[in-house]
């Protein structure tokens, strides 16, 4: 624990500090392959293969492998700072024991073990993650993630100071876990999953941090939003203060899908649904789910088109998204029920010419996890639909998920969208998404990188579990489906409206960031903050975060609203309940349960 308060150090000015166009580079365009090529004297295409090579972007390790330490330094050279950059890259290592390693993780850089279980895989070392590149504010250390490793910290803790899209699961950390950058500076995280850490978790200056169906031997510190569901050794419940909302269970989830080795033969799992769950799944032998093999899987390269991804989905065949950046001109077509499209190393979607980057039909048990939703320069409708319009199918005995699927506006270039995820199938899971209109970076403005809607969710018996949703023009999240539940909710109001007029939602001052349907008669909501930074117009008005019908089946708790240093001000928290944020002081203003 630092000497002082995080609350002593809380920003001055903005969390996330403008980085300059030399600090950006534009995604570069990569050649577009057409479908695959037609045998002779046919027109049909030829039939795809699945599994095959996984790339150069993929770097798979085993403990005799030599100069690991100088590959891994290699990599986080090349990523450390490279926040828009194009570089992608998956880390894996095969099962065994590794001795001496730091593994640096940079940008857009994926570490994962390749056993069944976490602990078939040791790291005698550190999987690192600091702030060093932006001189100790970690609230910009984005797009990277651990799996499935265990690790044993040389000191005893692992330093792991991240931000929005960072997710750290399936983990043993045969130690402590410290989530704040050396020196305490700011940080804006994050999210844990079916992880064990036999020491204590830190956060220390993390402002929000949610965890979810994990181990901890102990949890220190809180600022503003630490959110617990199905987490052995969690805090108790005492929002708002500490501000610790607690669940005992989760009342749906299904781990994110993982690729691994047995024997020598790639495949990957698919665990299975658990409801009401509480610690993690791989504690007592081998989980529960199955195995696909890479043989079922296009194995995807950047360049491959839209038309050869959609010949894969329409064989049968599932997708595995290697590393790197594909344009894509048309949306992928996952129409067969409980097909796999897994990205490894932060694959990135860049839709061309408005299309939507991926459509999913009204069917069971599709799995989206593990890539990046980038939107490209013409204005995109939608850039992720789950579901078709008017889906109405039940899919309570297997949902669909969606999980470290992240989606961009701007930042690495000129970007524009309407929506960026519509959710109309029934009983979706999304399971921790960062969905981001881009605050700095390249092809950043009002109307530069526009987007009104960040989520909206029309489809019924949706469950959110970790919802970051920030920056978008008008409402952040609008729900209009029934007996919706998020745990976890952390927005930002984009800080970029030139004036009241702009935000201005009829009679309303600004427009929530989280806004249930005026039809909606069952809703649920847990551990929830909206924050302003209105930097262009400190002297704008946001009426409430949170807008909701007032019935008493629509019900939230441990709800909060903060100015950031008096750039903007909260009149109310939800609807017209809860007392203005205070001036310049950093402090949210709360409301514990609501109505």
């Amino acid at each position: 624990m630092p000497a002082s308060s995080p609350h002593s150090r809380l920003p001055s000015i903005g969390r996330r500090t403008v980085l300059g166009a030399a600090a950006a580079t534009a995604p570069a365009v990569l050649g577009l392959s057409g479908a695959a090529s037609a045998a002779p004297g046919r027109n049909k295409p030829r039939k795809l293969k699945g599994g095959g090579d996984l790339g150069p972007n993929v770097l798979v390790f085993d403990p005799s492998t030599p100069g690991i330490q100088a590959k891994l330094d290699e990599i986080f050279r090349a990523q450390e700072s490279a926040q828009f950059g194009t570089g992608r890259y998956a880390l894996l290592f095969k099962p065994g024991t590794y001795h001496g390693l730091n593994a640096q993780i940079g940008f857009y850089t994926s570490i994962t073990g390749l056993g069944l279980s976490p602990d078939d895989t040791t790291i005698n070392g550190d999987v690192t993650v600091d702030a060093g590149w932006f001189d100790g504010n970690a609230t910009q250390n984005f797009w990277r993630s651990a799996e499935n490793l265990a690790l044993v910290p040389v000191n005893g803790t692992n330093r792991w100071a991240v931000a929005q899209a960072a997710p750290f699961r399936r983990m043993h950390v045969r130690g402590s876990l410290d989530l704040a950058p050396s020196g305490y500076g700011w940080a804006s995280g994050g999210y844990i999953a079916d992880s064990r850490i036999d020491g204590q978790v830190g956060p220390y200056s993390q402002q929000q941090w949610y965890t979810r169906d994990s181990a901890v031997g102990g949890w220190t510190n809180a600022v503003w939003n630490m959110v617990f569901s199905g987490v052995e050794g969690a805090p108790a419940q005492s929002f708002p203060n500490p501000p610790y909302t607690t669940l005992d269970t989760t009342p749906v989830s299904r781990e994110k899908p993982f690729l691994y080795l047995d024997g020598e033969e790639y495949k990957v799992f698919l665990p299975e649904k658990r409801t009401g769950s509480r610690g993690v799944t791989w504690g007592n032998g081998t989980p529960r789910g199955t195995s696909v093999p890479l043989t079922r899987f296009y194995v995807a390269k950047p360049g491959d088109s839209a038309a050869t991804l959609n010949q894969a989905l329409a064989q049968g065949l599932h997708l595995l998204l290697t590393p790197g950046i594909y344009h894509v001109d048309q949306p992928l077509r996952v129409d067969r029920p409980d097909t796999v499209v897994l990205g490894l190393g932060y694959a990135t979607l860049i839709p061309d010419n408005g299309a939507t980057a991926v459509k999913v039909a009204d069917v069971d048990g599709v799995r989206l996890a593990g890539f990046l939703i980038d939107a490209g320069t013409v204005n995109s409708e939608t850039l992720l639909e789950v579901g078709p319009q008017g889906a109405s199918k039940d899919h309570s005995a297997n949902p669909t998920t969606v999980q470290d699927v992240f989606v961009r506006v701007g930042g690495a270039g000129a970007g524009k969208a309407t929506t960026c995820i519509v959710v109309n199938s029934r009983h979706t899971v999304v399971d921790h998404t960062w969905v981001w209109r881009a605050d700095h970076g390249e092809g950043v403005g009002w109307d530069t990188n526009r987007c009104d809607y960040g989520v909206v969710v029309n489809g019924d018996d949706v469950l959110a579990t970790g919802l970051f949703v920030e920056h978008f023009n008008k409402y952040d999240v609008q729900w209009f489906g029934e007996r919706g539940r998020t745990i976890f909710f952390q927005n930002e109001k984009a800080y970029d409206a030139p004036n009241q007029a702009a935000v201005q939602n009829g009679p309303v001052k600004g427009y929530a960031a989280y806004r249930v349907g005026d039809g909606v008669t069952t809703h649920e909501g847990w551990g929830m903050g909206s924050y302003c930074y209105y930097n262009v117009d400190p002297t704008i008005v946001q009426h409430h975060g949170f807008a909701a019908p007032d019935t008493p089946g629509v019900r939230f708790h441990g709800l909060s609203v903060v100015s950031l240093s008096g750039h903007g001000q909260y009149e109310c928290v939800i609807n017209d309940t809860g007392a203005p944020t205070s001036g310049t002081n950093t402090v949210p203003s709360t409301v514990v349960s609501y109505p």
